[in-house]
């Protein structure tokens, strides 16, 4: 699968029907979804690795995953609703490696290769974004987690206190459609960051 064909593949993919504002619950654009899946891959973070997707929502980076060869992909997310959208989705993919967790993802603990995710940004829930990433740091050696550019300096302080490095970013304009009442236009892009991080290993 070429990363044209795995944006035209997600871009496919059902979204939410009725978005929880509160939850953030924005779709991830399935170009960029495609562009960072695809360096993942390039760096051999994919293929035949144990992935969980914090927050998977309706699946996108998930699923991007096992179209490029994840050895196994945890599906995390604690609303019913997106879930339900999940799961269609993954039908149409004919894959069955793959696992739905339904509950919130401090609940879970299974320990993986990767961590893919798109947390909410903390704009309604206080460090929401935080909360996503110090889970992912406890789970996995590799994640790769979107954030709001203009906490990019925090993001590197705070990942190096944990025993973290940034090792690859990516500056993107995130497109947010108008999905919910508050949105005042059709189409806003936003600046959002994503991070490649890994732990931090003493020589």
């Amino acid at each position: 699968m070429t990363k044209k064909e795995l944006a035209i593949t997600l871009s496919k993919l059902e979204l939410f029907s009725s978005p929880d504002v509160r939850a953030e619950q924005y779709p991830t654009d399935s170009e960029i979804a495609a562009e960072i899946l695809w360096q993942a891959y390039m760096n051999g973070n994919i293929e035949e690795k144990t992935i969980a997707d914090l927050g998977a929502g309706t699946g996108i980076l998930g699923i991007g995953c096992l179209l490029l060869g994840a050895k196994k992909v945890f599906f995390v997310e604690k609303d019913r609703k997106a879930v339900e959208v999940l799961v269609k989705n993954l039908a149409g993919t004919g894959c069955e490696n793959f696992e739905i967790v339904n509950e919130d993802i401090q609940t879970f603990n299974q320990k993986v290769d990767v961590v893919v995710q798109n947390p909410p940004f903390g704009t309604k829930e206080k460090h929401a974004d935080i909360n996503f990433l110090d889970k992912a740091m406890q789970l996995a050696p590799i994640i790769y987690t979107f954030h709001k550019t203009e906490t990019k300096d925090f993001i590197y302080s705070h990942v190096e206190k944990a025993g973290f490095k940034t090792s690859q970013y990516w500056e993107l304009d995130f497109p947010l459609k108008k999905t919910m009442k508050q949105h005042r236009k059709k189409l806003e892009r936003i600046r959002v960051s994503c991070f490649r991080i890994v732990k931090f290993i003493k020589e």
